[in-house]
């Protein structure tokens, strides 16, 4: 099957460039200087990307809410990295939700 830019495995690409970027020139690569500075900084900006993405949504054109949404999903990418949690592993766990109720399925966690 070809890829192509509305597949899910832009994602998986996206996270093999993220993983070759660790150990790389933190002044030449952002990737490598996100990942030098630790979970810390990463979880930060994480959290600003995300509510950059929320303020999009209220107040911006959908062009802007799909960049903001690329920049929250690429961060996220470097924080599974960086906690040594591969992409599958995600995949995995919504796959095994696929078919539950959101409401069931947290209540489930709560066992």
């Amino acid at each position: 099957m070809a890829k192509t830019p509305q597949d899910g495995t832009v994602l998986d690409r996206l996270f093999a460039v993220v993983e070759s970027r660790r150990g790389d020139d933190p002044e030449q690569s952002y990737t490598a200087r996100l990942l030098s500075q630790g979970r810390g900084k990463i979880c930060a900006k994480l959290g600003e990307e995300a509510m950059e993405t929320a303020v999009a949504a209220l107040d911006e054109t959908p062009g802007h809410v799909v960049g903001e949404s690329a920049d929250l999903l690429y961060h996220l990418l470097v924080l599974w990295a960086e906690t040594g949690v591969a992409p599958a592993q995600v995949w995995e766990e919504l796959a095994r939700r696929e078919g539950t109720s959101g409401i069931a399925e947290k209540a489930s966690r709560k066992t």
